[in-house]
């Protein structure tokens, strides 16, 4: 008699079982289904859309952007990036062949690991870092080989010996991310050129995933954009740059990203692009153009406020047992080391049960991450404030 297994027919693709699941997503599932969690497990602020945004889209609809559009996104919403890397950081692009609008940031991190992995090649993926990098680098068949940043006082930074040590012949790949998601970590000029250097020597594509850059608190102005890798790179460097409308416009929901790379690879994506998703919605990236031209001043008025938000939550910190965290410089997350929470997971799981307070698990952000938790601060002031007193009596 035949097993009962047998009846289903084939099997789901090894590869595909291959890609672990988000623990992110895991612990939030758990909280989807209690009432009254504080959420601080995603990465995204609870402010709305900015009214002038919504408008926007609603505007291009009514104007009948409702069809098709090229795979490489509006050329309107190109040329308005263009002029935004010009401004923000005196680089020149053309919006023609090195700028690709995608579906998200994740659809461009997933178009563009396509376009350079192969199955069976190797991708460095600096960590603790946003899971989907290394899980898109499984999702192409490739190998991620997470490497720790390590912790040099109060600030963290990459250990060069070890990314020398690392690489192989079928290394092809390094992702790093800057601003961090977990860790709010501001790669330096000198830093990224250091990246670029290794990437160039040993023939590799370097990956940065930009996406919180404008969520930065080291520049002289409260908009003053994190480096970005480009300022120090050439058009005919083997580089890619991962964004998104996400988190700059509030506009997680709306599924808007670009990338930007060397012609080739571009082009290439652009292609791709009609295989994975055809194109971003039409009226979405009119609202992205919007974005683009009028975001200054919500922006500037929101980036005080997660200024605020971060310190407050800091201090509170800074007076818990067994709590060490480093001061971040950009994005909207602390990343406290517990010492109590050596199995981050079933930390942050019975810190859920007990006090509906939702933070993600650091093992969920790769190698490095195991015994921290990410906080996002960018929720209201309130429910901050309930959080960090349920988790410093949680902790006592």
């Amino acid at each position: 008699m035949s097993s009962p297994l047998t009846k289903l027919g084939p099997a789901v693709a090894a590869s595909a079982l291959a890609v672990p699941h988000s623990r992110i997503r895991e612990l939030a599932e758990m909280a989807m289904s209690m009432d009254g969690v504080l959420k601080l497990y995603f990465g995204e602020s609870n402010l709305p859309t900015p009214e002038f945004i919504k408008r926007a889209a609603q505007k291009a609809m009514a104007d009948g952007y409702t069809f098709y559009t090229e795979n490489a996104g509006l050329p309107s919403l190109r040329k308005a990036l263009a002029r935004y890397y010009q401004e923000l950081h005196a680089v020149e692009l053309d919006a023609a062949s090195e700028i690709v609008i995608t579906a998200s940031g994740v659809q461009a991190l997933h178009l563009a690991i396509r376009c350079v992995l192969d199955p069976g090649d190797e991708a460095l993926v600096l960590t603790p870092a946003w899971p989907n990098g290394a899980a898109n680098v499984a999702m192409a068949n490739a190998v991620p080989i997470e490497m720790a940043q390590p912790l040099v006082g109060d600030r963290y930074g990459i250990d060069f010996g070890a990314l020398e040590a690392a690489v192989t012949p079928r290394t092809r790949m390094l992702l790093y991310t800057s601003p961090s998601n977990p860790l709010g970590w501001v790669a330096t000029i000198d830093e990224q050129r250091r990246l670029l250097e290794f990437a160039r020597r040993h023939g590799l594509w370097l990956m940065a995933d930009e996406v919180y850059e404008r969520l930065n608190y080291t520049g002289p102005t409260a908009t003053t954009p994190a480096p970005s890798i480009l300022k120090v790179a050439t058009r005919d460097d083997a580089l890619i740059v991962i964004q998104s409308f996400s988190k700059a416009y509030c506009m997680t929901g709306w599924r808007l990203g670009w990338l930007v790379a060397r012609r080739d690879l571009a082009a290439r994506a652009t292609q791709l692009n009609e295989f994975v998703v055809s194109h971003a919605p039409s009226f979405t990236q009119r609202a992205g153009e919007t974005a683009i031209l009028w975001g200054e001043k919500a922006l500037a008025e929101m980036l005080v406020r997660l200024k605020e938000n971060r310190d407050f939550c800091l201090a509170a910190l800074a007076k818990m047992p067994g709590v060490t965290v480093p001061k971040p410089d950009g994005a909207f997350y602390l990343f406290p080391k517990i010492a109590s929470a050596s199995d981050s997971f079933d930390f942050c799981k019975r810190l859920l049960l007990e006090t509906h307070v939702g933070l993600a698990p650091g093992v969920a952000f790769g190698a490095g991450g195991e015994g921290s938790v990410r906080i996002c601060y960018a929720a209201d002031r309130p429910i901050l404030e309930q959080a960090m007193a349920r988790l410093s009596l949680f902790l006592k």
